[in-house]
């Protein structure tokens, strides 16, 4: 069903509806927001996960005492 749905051809259509909404001023924008957001959630995937080993320890102790 979804096989032919990224063939070059639509892709032109899909960009040329978004150049007619946006305007061709705000595309360079949307593109600069989108390409900063993929950075910072690729940046934020790759720290490590130290909090929710401080919250699980915390939460241990709540446990034990009841």
């Amino acid at each position: 069903m979804f096989e032919g749905i990224f063939q070059p051809m639509h892709l032109l259509v899909i960009f040329g509806i978004a150049v007619l909404v946006l305007g061709p001023r705000k595309l360079p924008e949307l593109g600069k927001g989108i390409g900063e957001s993929i950075r910072g959630f690729r940046a934020a995937m790759k720290e490590p996960e130290s909090l929710p080993e401080k919250s699980g320890s915390s939460g241990d102790a709540g446990s034990g005492g009841a």
